[in-house]
């Protein structure tokens, strides 16, 4: 779904985006290949919406929380590079050393490293990090959270073309 202005504002199910078009309320801007059928007519589902009305909200902040600190690293583990085993998150400086919740100090780690790093620092434990992390951009971000995006919405969340 995008804004009047063509900004993305979020993924919706097919039913919400129908309801918004029988409604007025949003306009088709790219058409999918299903349809829902009734007794009397079939409608084309749509696969990208974009509403009538400007929303105007305030500058978008993507919640820190270990799926999103997964998810923005894609779930590969920024000490070693390992992808296909169990993810979890690591404080680059430690909780007991003072280190907090943040962007900055969370990154995505496999078991093993996690469990090598253990309450050291990076220093300490002689680990590097693969890639610095740093708070995602909304729009980045959901170009990360969207695994198989449809080949229409690539212009409208700044993808290259397919």
């Amino acid at each position: 779904m995008l804004n009047q202005n063509y900004e993305p504002l979020m993924v919706c199910n097919a039913r919400r985006a129908l309801v918004m078009l029988l409604g007025e309320r949003a306009e088709v801007v790219e058409p999918s290949d299903g349809q829902v059928r009734s007794v009397r007519s079939a409608v084309r589902l749509p696969s990208v919406v974009r509403i009538m009305r400007y929303i105007r909200r305030p500058r978008h902040e993507v919640r820190l929380t270990k799926q999103n600190v997964l998810r923005r690293d894609r779930h590969t583990c920024q000490y070693c590079g390992a992808a296909n085993v169990p993810m979890t998150t690591d404080h680059i400086v430690p909780r007991s050393q003072g280190g907090e919740d943040s962007w900055d100090n969370l990154v995505c780690a496999c078991t093993a490293c996690n469990n090598a790093k253990g309450d050291r620092s990076l220093a300490q434990a002689r680990m590097r990090l693969r890639r610095n992390p740093r708070r995602p951009h909304y729009v980045t971000f959901l170009q990360y959270s969207i695994r198989h995006p449809d080949n229409r919405w690539r212009p409208y969340l700044f993808l290259e073309s397919a």
